[in-house]
């Protein structure tokens, strides 16, 4: 929380008229020593008197009741363990790699969410089928998604005002792509389960998401990514849409609420497809 002190002075006049530079004439029925006065603002430039109000200050000691919540922005990927939004930034000026070893639902969610923020959802799969509902529900591609072969990906054009997400649902050895990150252009890697491809993906992304996964593959991970044992424990006996987020050393288990038409759309929650 930052406090910010505000302090307004409210409506002194309307700005100088035409001639005021100069002088100006004033009634007849102006007192003498009024007239002075006024003169006086008006050849300062402050041009003619409005209606006077009192200041509207704020007292030291209520500067601490005067705050302002500072967040990310971004997309809100779920809750986390206090019940608070997690909130995931995709449109950064530099390249953003992601790591999601967990079920089509989740990226699913993530690219609808992203599209509606105002990002360009580019989508390089093997199985079109799996995300055809999803790009009639956007309006048949014309609306922020578009689904493409693998390999196929154009040149996205992403900017400030246009950032893009590349979503690459690959399967277990994805091909190194054509189309990859760089400033405005996020792009998350959806693994079904830990292969081997993962190490060197992991070592290029700056965010990884993991979901249930077997006892092996998370002694696997904990030792590509140093997981704490506790957190290893953990991953087997994830529930449905829950997400262990790992940042440099940074931990945080997030819960994907659906809303009302996501499941109408996608389904529940799911891990596997």
């Amino acid at each position: 929380m930052t406090a910010m002190t505000t302090r307004v002075a409210d409506g002194s006049g309307a700005h100088g008229a035409p001639g005021a530079a100069g002088g100006a004439q004033l009634p007849a029925s102006v007192p003498e020593p009024a007239a002075g006065r006024t003169r006086g603002l008006l050849r300062t430039g402050f041009g003619l008197l409005g209606p006077r109000h009192g200041r509207h200050t704020l007292s030291v000691d209520d500067l601490d009741t005067l705050t302002l919540p500072i967040g990310d922005d971004g997309v809100v990927i779920g809750v986390d363990a206090e019940g608070q939004p997690a909130v995931l930034g995709l449109n950064r000026p530099t390249p953003y790699d992601v790591v999601l070893i967990g079920g089509l639902w989740t990226a699913q969610v993530f690219a609808l969410r992203a599209a509606a923020t105002g990002a360009r959802v580019a989508v390089e799969t093997g199985r079109a089928q799996a995300w055809t509902q999803l790009v009639h529900a956007m309006g048949g591609g014309q609306n922020g998604l578009a689904v493409y072969d693998v390999g196929r990906v154009p040149p996205q054009g992403a900017s400030a005002g246009t950032p893009v997400l590349v979503v690459r649902d690959c399967g277990m050895r994805p091909p190194r792509g054509r189309v990859v990150s760089g400033p405005w252009q996020s792009v998350l890697t959806l693994l079904p389960y830990l292969s081997p491809v993962a190490p060197r993906l992991l070592r290029q992304a700056r965010l990884v998401g993991v979901q249930r996964i077997s006892p092996g593959e998370a002694g696997e991970l904990s030792r590509a990514i140093a997981l704490p044992r506790g957190d290893a424990d953990a991953l087997p006996t994830l529930a449905d849409g829950l997400t262990l987020w790992c940042a440099d050393r940074d931990r945080q288990y997030v819960m994907t609420q659906p809303t009302d038409a996501e499941i109408g759309l996608l389904g529940t929650p799911r891990r596997m497809d």
